[in-house]
């Protein structure tokens, strides 16, 4: 899996995903069809492939699903526009493959972040740690994760259930630390859990929308957000 690192212009009015906020219970699958090449890892395909989902990672993000054309994804990617069919039958296709690798890539991040923390740490520090990884990740990190917080909503179903399968894990990780802290007894008797989870993830998902580094340094948004968070879901 490739992360784009670099960090795109801005566009402003792209309409933030509410998926990693509200989704549905029984969420619509999509059998995803065979792969056109079996690339080895490390063959020029393979590095081809990774390197068009990188260009449609960063173009998906500053342009929406709408703007988002292949001739851009092949100028970023320098690569001839119809040789992107080589690989992918439809633009929509090649953005589904990008959904899918962004939302895998937000829980495996998410994911490990817990994963490394000592065992015993108290449900509150874990919260921060959640919250510091998803800002870091959407803001600092990945394409892919501004991709998909900005487009999943925008996508036809049949394009998109593979990575609504991963929002839903994810969010079931955001659903976990908030009972967690529930259990402690650390949570606000006056706040319904699954309202709580839902305002904190729109508002670290709408930080794509007007973070910019000169605004200040990303771990002191990270830091207030973390303060702001805590002190409205604990007594």
């Amino acid at each position: 899996m490739v992360l784009s690192t670099s960090w795109p212009r801005r566009h402003r009015g792209l309409p933030v995903c509410r998926a990693f906020v509200e989704y549905p219970l029984d969420v619509p699958r999509k059998t995803p069809t065979a792969d056109p090449i079996a690339d080895e890892p490390d063959s020029k395909s393979a590095r081809t492939r990774a390197r068009l989902l990188d260009a449609a990672a960063e173009v998906l993000a500053q342009r929406g699903f709408a703007g988002t054309r292949l001739s851009d994804i092949a100028k970023v990617a320098h690569v001839q526009a119809p040789a992107i069919y080589y690989y992918y039958s439809s633009r929509e296709d090649l953005i589904e493959d990008v959904l899918f690798v962004g939302a895998s890539a937000m829980y495996d991040f998410l994911e490990s972040t817990l994963a490394a923390l000592p065992v015993g740490t108290p449900p509150a520090k874990r919260l921060e740690a959640a919250v510091e990884a998803h800002l870091r990740h959407e803001l600092e990190l990945s394409d892919y994760a501004r991709a998909v917080i900005r487009n999943a909503n925008q996508i036809p179903d049949q394009f998109r259930a593979r990575a609504m399968a991963k929002i839903v894990e994810y969010n079931d990780l955001w659903r976990t630390l908030v009972a967690d802290l529930a259990a402690a007894g650390q949570l606000r008797s006056d706040v319904d859990p699954s309202i709580g989870r839902m305002l904190v993830l729109g508002a670290l998902n709408w930080s794509v929308e007007w973070w910019d580094p000169a605004r200040g340094p990303l771990d002191q948004v990270i830091a207030v957000t973390q303060s702001m968070v805590l002190h409205a879901l604990r007594p």
